[in-house]
């Protein structure tokens, strides 16, 4: 396939940037969308000019770096995928395609298509963790646990952190990302311990990292490469209200 793709540049954080066009010919189908970037680097370095920056690691869906916004989707045309994997079988001979990065005032552009996530990381430092011994792991029948519930937290707990929600959501809200991380562990019994201090310590770092808030557009549910239900969001908002009215150690 001979394909144009008008790509975001920017220097660092400072600079202006804007969208450059670069002709690619003879993309293979069977490629992913991160390896046709890769080939795109290759020419570019071969002319002497800079190459794209890009996040990515795992290139299996797990890791979340892959953060594009590809044709003013988040992650692409496929639902429940992250960009490492989508292949260009997508898309056709001639196509135009218009990649961005996350377009969120708490991502700020590092490079290129490169935004910097630490806002999610304080998030996960406020509160995303239980405080408990380390060490093997327990027996699985050792804490019994409701299925319904165990089920619940497995679905909550398989959110990769990649901010698709947050680029995707016209307010720029983090809450489908924090709800996830809360019911994880507000589901489980290894959080109860910490339930109301944790819910307070991870929507205050929310608020602080500039993230917008939710008015139930649902379009960051449409965009998670992991289809987080936006129930979590429920659920998130009553155990913020339950830890406002009982305070932190109840």
């Amino acid at each position: 396939m001979n394909l144009t793709l008008k790509v975001w540049r920017q220097k660092n954080g400072k600079d202006k940037g804007g969208i450059e066009s670069y002709p690619l010919s003879d993309v293979s189908p069977d490629m992913s969308f991160l390896e046709m970037l890769d080939v795109l680097n290759e020419e570019l370095m071969k002319k002497g000019e800079d190459p794209v920056a890009f996040d990515h690691d795992c290139r299996e869906g797990i890791c979340g770096m892959c953060s594009l916004v590809i044709n003013g989707q988040a992650h692409g045309p496929e639902r429940g995928t992250t960009v490492c994997q989508l292949h260009m079988r997508h898309y056709k001979d001639g196509d135009t395609i218009y990649i961005e990065p996350w377009r969120a005032d708490a991502f700020p552009v590092v490079k290129d298509l490169v935004v910097d996530r630490t806002a999610f990381d304080n998030v996960i430092e406020a509160g995303g963790f239980i405080s408990v011994r380390t060490g093997s792991a327990p027996d699985a029948n050792a804490i019994p646990i409701p299925k319904q519930n165990a089920d619940l937290a497995m679905d909550a707990a398989s959110c990769i952190g990649c901010g698709a929600c947050v680029a995707a959501c016209p307010n720029a809200s983090a809450m489908l990302f924090v709800s996830a991380k809360v019911s994880q562990l507000s589901l489980l019994p290894q959080g109860q311990p910490e339930r109301n201090k944790r819910v307070l310590a991870m929507v205050k770092a929310m608020d602080e990292g500039g993230f917008g808030n939710c008015t139930n557009y649902e379009e960051c549910e449409g965009a998670c490469p992991k289809e987080i239900s936006v129930s979590n969001i429920a659920r998130m908002n009553r155990e913020y209200a339950r830890a406002s009215i009982l305070g932190e150690e109840s």
